[in-house]
C-alpha cells in the first residue's frame, strides 16, 4: 500500500500521467505561483498594503505550507525516478539539482527571518520570494524548452559573452584615454567608462554620458556600430538553438514514448 501511495505521489508531482487529478494539481500550483508573484509586486504599493495587508500573511503561510510539502514530497519520492533508482545518495543528489535549489529559494524567505533579525537582510530575503516564478519551469513546456536551449548552447553563449566582455573593456579603455582630460568627472576611470561602454554597445544611448572630443566621437560611432554586430552573435545562437530544440520536440512527438516506433 505504501509503495502504491509513493508511486501515486510521484506521478502527481512529476506529472507523468494525464489524469484529471494530476492536471488539476499542476494548474493549482501554477496559479499559486502566479498569485504569489503578483502579491510580491502589489505589496510595494503602500495604499494596497495598508488596506489589504492583513490578507497577505495568511496567504503567505498557506503558500509556504503547500510549497514546503511539495519540496519534501519530491525528496521522499525521488528514488522512484529512473534517474535515481540505483543511486545510494539519491536524496542528497536531488537536493543540489537546479530545480530543487529553486524550490528551496522559494521557501527560505519565510523561515530565515526566524533566524536572522537584521531588518535590512530580511528585506533582501523577502525579495527572494520572486524566485517562486522560476518554479513555473517545472510545469511550463516553453520554460523547459528555454532551459534545454541554454544547456545545449551554454558553451557557445559563454564564448559570445566573453567576446562581448573583451569588446567592452577595449572600447571603455579607448574612450577613457580620449575623453578623460575633457571630462574628468564623467570618464574618471576605465571602470567608470564601462557604463558608457555598456549603454553604447547595447545601442540604448541614455545620453547621460557621451563623448565631446573629436576622437571620442569617432570611437563612439565605431563602438555603436560594432555593438550591433556583437549582440547579433548571442541572438543568432539562441534563435538557431530554439529552432533545433523545437524540431527535436516535434520529431519526438511523432514517436511512441513506449516502443519508439513512428506514429
Amino acid at each position: 500500500m505504501t509503495n502504491r501511495v509513493l508511486q501515486r505521489a510521484y506521478e502527481i508531482l512529476e506529472g507523468t500521467t494525464d489524469d484529471k487529478f494530476t492536471k488539476s494539481f499542476q494548474v493549482f500550483i501554477i496559479t499559486l505561483i502566479a498569485v504569489n508573484v503578483l502579491v510580491v509586486i502589489i505589496e510595494t504599493e503602500e495604499s494596497v498594503l495598508d488596506e489589504y495587508g492583513y490578507l497577505f500573511t495568511p496567504f503567505e503561510v498557506f503558500s509556504i505550507i503547500v510549497f514546503t510539502a511539495e519540496y519534501a514530497g519530491r525528496i521522499i519520492v525521488c528514488k522512484l525516478n529512473p534517474k535515481y533508482q540505483n543511486s545510494k545518495y539519491a536524496r542528497i543528489r536531488i537536493l543540489f539539482t537546479p530545480m530543487m535549489l529553486v524550490d528551496l529559494a522559494a521557501i527560505l524567505p519565510f523561515f530565515l527571518p526566524f533566524v536572522v533579525t537584521d531588518v535590512r537582510f530580511i528585506r533582501i530575503i523577502r525579495l527572494l520570494r520572486l524566485f517562486r516564478l522560476f518554479k513555473l519551469a517545472r510545469y511550463s513546456d516553453p520554460m523547459q524548452t528555454l532551459g534545454d536551449v541554454f544547456k545545449s548552447k551554454a558553451g557557445d553563449l559563454a564564448v559570445a559573452f566573453f567576446i562581448l566582455f573583451i569588446v567592452l573593456i577595449f572600447a571603455s579603455s579607448l574612450m577613457y584615454y580620449a575623453e578623460h582630460e575633457a571630462q574628468p568627472d564623467v570618464f574618471s576611470s576605465i571602470p567608470a567608462s564601462m557604463w558608457w561602454g555598456v549603454i553604447t554597445l547595447t545601442t540604448i544611448g541614455y545620453g547621460d554620458t557621451y563623448p565631446i572630443t573629436t576622437a571620442g566621437k569617432i570611437i563612439g560611432s565605431g563602438v555603436a556600430i560594432l555593438g550591433i554586430a556583437v549582440y547579433a552573435i548571442p541572438t543568432g545562437i539562441m534563435a538557431s538553438a530554439f529552432t533545433e530544440e523545437l524540431h527535436k520536440k516535434r520529431q519526438k512527438d511523432k514517436h511512441c514514448p513506449h516502443c519508439g516506433e513512428e506514429i
